[in-house]
C-alpha cells in the first residue's frame, strides 16, 4: 500500500523538494537562497558522451530557441498537484480495500500541507522579492500561484466531500464508527468524560489573547481551537487551545450496547470520537467562570524550509540544528477553518499571523486529514489488501556465502517483491565477517530502529573501518538524520555530513574485504534508501555486484565525498554534478543519430519527475527525429507529448498503485540488442538532481539480469491498464483501457506473482508500447499551460 511519506519523495516522496532556489522557475522552492556555484569535481564532464563527442555540464544550446514555446512545456507546479489529484483517484477507486484507501486519502492531505509549505512558500517569497523570471512556461511566480489555488482548494474540498460522503458511510458499514460527541450514548459520554479529565485535560494550556497576553505563536500542522468567551467584567474575551500531538486524533470511547447472537460473525464495532469535538465539550472546565460562547478549529501552515547559507555553515551539524528551530518559525503560508467560524475570529487570526485573505481557506468537514492514517493502524486484515510476501533470492537464502553468491554472478533485488532483509543481511554478514576490513555507505533516509546502522555499529566495534554519510538535508528527516549521524560519532564511526551545498541522494555501499588473490571490493547500488520501513511499499531496484571497475568507481566516489577530489574519470558510474547530465545527453544524441541514420531509435525511461528543460529539450529532438519514446513518469512531467512535429513519437504514462513507483530506470536500444544499455540509480530528470546533488546511475552488465530488465520488466510496464494513466497533450491524465475482451494488467500484482522469472533469452522480442500515440489537433500555440 501506499504509504504516507516522511516528506513527497512521495512523496521521498515522496524526495520532491530542495534546498535551492532556481529563478528560471522551472525548478523555483526557496527564494532566500544564493545558488552556490559548484565545480564538477565529482567527475570530469567531457569523456561521457555516449556518441563520442565532447559534452559540457550545460550541454547543446545552438537548437534551443525552437523549443522556447511555454505551451511546449507543463508547470511543474500544475503537475506536482496532478499527481496529488491521481493520488485522490486512488483513495476514490474501490479496487482497493477500504483501510488502504483511507490511508490514500491521508497521503493526500500530507502532500497537500508539504505542497503549500515548501513550493507555495518559495512562490510566495519569490513574489516578495520582486523576481520576475518566468520558466519554460512562460509564468511569473505571482501567476504560478493564482493558477495554483484554486486548483488546491479544490482537491482539499474533493478530499473532504469523498471522506464525509463515501468513507465515513463505509467506515460505518464495517464498524468502525467516528462518531459526533453530540452523538454519544450516555454509556459513551461518560466513558469519554472521563478520559477526558485524566488524560486530556492536564495537558492542554489554554491561552488567552488580551494587552498582557500577547497573540501565541501557532506551531505548523497543529490542530488549534479558537474560543471565544464572555466575562461579567472583561466582556468578549479570545482565547486559544493547542491539542497536542502526543494525543491521538480519535479518542476511543465503548461500543454501544446492543444485542449480540452467538452467531453473528461481524467483527465488534470500534467506536472513536474525534479530539476536538471531545475538547470543546469540555471547555467550562478550561474556562471556570466565564461563558463558552464559541469554539472554532483551525490549522495553520507556515514555509518549512532550512535556510543554509554556505559561507555561515562553518558546522553543517549546527546550521541544520539552528535551521531546525527557525522552522517553527517560518511565516504562515496558509490557514485552514471551517464555513461556521465567524468573520471577527477569522480576521483576528488573519491579521495576527501577518497573511494573505487569499490564504484562508474554508472546507467543509474536519481538518487535517492526515490523521486518518491513524485508522489504518486498526487490526483489520478484512479491509486491507492482502500483505505482500517478499521472496528472497536462492543465492541469498539462509546459510550461504553472500560474498560467494556474488563472486559467480551480479544479483538484481526488486523491492518490495525481494525482501529488503537481503540488504540488510549483507551489510550484517559483512560486519561479522573477519576478512572484511572496511565498510562505506552513504545513508539519507534512515528510519527508526534501523538494522543497517546497528550493523554499522557492530562492523566499527570489531575494529573495522567504517566510514558513514549521513545526509543531513534530506528534508523533514533531518531530526532523525542527527540522532544517527551522533549515535554513529559516540561510538567513533567516522561520519561526514556531505556538503553545504549539494544533498547526497546516492545509495550506494562498499565492502572491502581480503581475499586469497588479494582485497576485492562488493558493492551495493540502489534507487532507494536504506529504509527496511519504506522498502516494504517503495518499489526499488538493487544491485549487488564485485565488479572491478564498478568498485573502483564507488571508491573513488567514497574518497571524494569524504575527502577533496577533482576530475575523477569514472569508468562505469555516472555522477552528479558532473558526468550524468552529459552522459545521458549524449545517450539520447546517440539515439537520435540512429534514428536519422538507420531509421531505428527506442528510448525508455521510468522515473519519478521529468522537469528539466534541457533534458526535455533533447527528447524533443530525439522525437523529431523519429526516435520511439516511451516515458513512465509516476509525478510530474513538464514535457507535453503528442505535439506534431515535436512530439508525436513520445508516450508518457504515470503508474499510481499499491507501490510507490520509486525505482528509475534509463533503456537506450542503441542500434540493436546486442548494444543495448540499461542505467538504474537515484537520479530524476530535475536540475536539483543532476546539478545540485551528488547523484549515481549505475549499469547492468550482466547480461541475463539486462535481459531481464529489457524483455521481462520494461514490457511489463508497458502493459499496464489497471494502474496507469496517460498524459494528452493538454497536461491532463486519462485512464488506460485494457484492449476489448481482456482484463486489466496490474505490473505491481504481476510482479509479486511472477516477475522474477527469466525469460528465454532466445526469444524473439521487440519493446513496444502498448499505449497507441496521442496527438493534439489544436495549433500548439493553444495548448494551455
Amino acid at each position: 500500500m501506499l504509504h504516507d511519506l516522511p516528506n513527497t519523495d512521495n512523496t521521498d516522496n515522496n524526495d520532491h523538494t530542495d534546498n535551492r532556489l532556481n529563478v528560471t522557475g522551472t525548478d523555483c522552492t526557496m527564494p532566500r537562497k544564493v545558488p552556490v556555484k559548484t565545480e564538477p569535481f565529482f567527475g570530469d564532464t567531457n569523456h561521457v558522451s555516449a556518441n563520442g563527442t565532447s559534452l559540457n555540464g550545460s550541454g547543446p544550446k545552438s537548437k534551443d530557441r525552437q523549443f522556447a514555446r511555454p505551451e511546449l512545456y507543463i508547470n511543474r507546479e500544475v503537475a506536482t498537484v496532478s499527481f496529488i489529484r491521481r493520488v485522490l483517484e486512488e483513495a476514490e477507486s474501490p479496487r482497493h480495500a477500504l483501510l488502504d484507501r483511507v490511508r490514500f486519502l491521508s497521503f493526500v492531505g500530507s502532500q497537500i500541507d508539504e505542497f503549500l509549505m515548501v513550493r507555495m512558500a518559495g512562490l510566495h517569497d519569490l513574489v516578495a522579492a520582486q523576481v520576475k523570471d518566468v520558466g519554460p512556461d512562460g509564468l511569473l511566480p505571482s501567476e504560478q500561484i493564482a493558477v495554483l489555488r484554486p486548483l488546491l482548494l479544490e482537491l482539499v474540498q474533493e478530499g473532504r466531500r469523498y471522506f464525509q460522503d463515501e468513507l465515513l458511510p463505509r467506515l460505518d458499514g464495517a464498524g468502525i464508527h467516528l462518531l459526533n460527541y453530540m452523538d454519544l450514548t450516555r454509556m459513551q459520554r461518560d466513558a469519554a468524560d472521563t478520559y477526558f479529565r485524566s488524560d486530556i485535560l492536564p495537558v492542554l494550556t489554554p491561552l488567552g489573547v488580551d494587552p498582557a497576553h500577547p497573540f501565541p505563536h501557532i506551531s505548523s500542522r497543529s490542530l488549534n481551537l479558537a474560543v471565544t468567551l464572555r466575562d461579567p467584567v472583561e466582556a468578549a474575551l479570545f482565547a486559544r487551545i493547542k491539542l497536542p500531538a502526543t494525543i491521538r486524533r480519535f479518542v476511543p470511547v465503548p461500543e454501544a450496547s446492543r444485542s449480540r447472537s452467538r452467531l453473528e460473525t461481524k467483527p465488534r464495532s470500534t467506536c472513536f470520537v474525534w479530539l476536538e469535538q471531545l475538547v470543546a465539550a469540555h471547555l467550562d472546565l478550561l474556562f471556570p467562570g466565564l461563558e463558552v460562547t464559541g469554539a472554532y478549529p483551525f490549522r495553520v501552515l507556515r514555509d518549512a524550509d532550512i535556510e543554509i547559507q554556505s559561507d555561515e555553515a562553518g558546522d553543517l551539524l549546527e546550521s541544520i540544528e539552528k535551521g531546525l528551530r527557525q522552522r517553527r518559525f517560518g511565516s504562515v503560508v496558509n490557514l485552514t477553518i471551517q464555513p461556521g467560524t465567524p468573520k471577527k475570529v477569522r480576521e483576528l487570526l488573519r491579521a495576527n499571523l501577518e497573511m494573505s485573505s487569499e490564504d484562508v481557506w474554508e472546507v467543509e468537514g474536519p481538518l487535517g486529514l492526515s490523521d486518518v492514517a491513524e485508522l489504518t493502524e486498526l487490526d483489520r486484515a478484512d479491509l486491507k489488501n492482502p500483505p505482500l510476501i517478499p521472496r528472497v533470492l536462492p543465492e541469498l537464502r539462509r546459510g550461504q556465502d553472500p560474498f560467494a553468491a556474488i563472486r559467480r554472478n551480479d544479483l538484481l533485488l526488486h523491492h518490495p517483491y525481494d525482501a529488503f532483509s537481503t540488504v540488510t543481511d549483507f551489510i550484517q554478514a559483512a560486519a561479522h565477517d573477519p576478512q572484511v576490513l572496511a565498510i562505506k555507505q552513504t545513508l539519507y533516509r534512515v528510519g527508526a530502529n534501523s538494522q543497517i546502522v546497528q550493523a554499522l555499529l557492530e562492523a566499527n566495534s570489531l575494529g573495522k573501518q567504517v566510514a558513514v554519510l549521513v545526509e543531513l538535508k534530506a528534508r523533514f528527516d533531518e531530526e532523525n538524520n542527527i540522532e544517527w549521524a551522533r549515535t554513529l560519532e559516540r561510538a567513533g564511526v567516522h561520519v561526514v555530513y556531505g556538503q553545504v551545498d549539494l544533498k547526497t541522494h546516492a545509495k550506494v555501499a562498499l565492502v572491502v574485504r581480503r581475499e586469497s588473490n588479494g582485497l576485492r571490493r562488493y558493492v551495493h547500488l540502489g534507487t532507494g534508501n536504506y529504509n527496511a520501513s519504506t522498502a516494504r511499499v517503495y518499489e526499488d531496484f538493487a544491485l549487488l555486484t564485485c565488479r572491478k571497475d564498478i568498485g573502483e568507481d564507488v571508491t573513488n566516489l567514497f574518497n571524494a565525498l569524504t575527502g577533496y577530489a577533482r576530475g575523477i574519470n569514472y569508468r562505469k558510474l555516472l555522477v552528479a554534478p558532473g558526468t550524468l547530465r552529459a552522459g545521458l545527453l549524449g545517450r539520447i544524441q546517440r539515439e537520435t543519430t540512429h534514428a536519422k541514420e538507420k531509421g531505428s531509435g527506442r528510448l525508455i525511461f521510468k522515473i519519478n519527475s521529468l522537469v528539466d528543460p534541457q533534458m526535455i529539450q533533447a527528447l524533443y529532438r530525439a522525437s523529431q527525429a523519429g526516435v520511439e519514446i516511451d516515458l513512465i513518469v509516476r509525478g510530474m512531467c513538464s514535457l507535453r507529448p503528442g505535439i506534431p512535429g515535436v512530439s508525436e513519437h513520445i508516450r508518457v504514462v504515470s503508474l499510481v498503485g499499491r507501490n510507490l513507483e520509486h525505482s528509475r530506470i534509463y533503456y537506450f536500444a542503441n542500434g540493436g540488442p546486442d548494444q543495448e544499455e540499461v542505467l538504474m540509480g537515484s537520479a530524476d530528470l530535475m536540475q536539483r538532481n543532476l546539478d545540485h546533488r551528488i547523484e549515481l546511475l549505475f549499469p547492468i552488465e550482466d547480461p541475463l539480469l539486462r535481459t531481464h530488465i529489457v524483455r521481462a520488466v520494461l514490457p511489463a510496464y508497458l502493459r499496464d491498464t489497471a494502474n496507469a494513466r496517460i498524459l494528452l497533450p493538454d497536461g491532463t491524465y486519462q485512464h488506460l483501457q485494457p484492449p476489448r475482451g481482456e482484463k486489466a494488467f496490474d505490473v505491481q500484482a504481476w510482479f509479486a506473482r511472477e516477475g522474477q522469472q527469466q525469460p528465454d533469452p532466445q526469444a524473439p522480442f521487440v519493446l513496444q508500447s502498448s499505449t497507441p500515440p496521442i496527438t493534439v489537433d489544436v495549433a500548439p500555440a493553444s495548448i494551455p499551460s
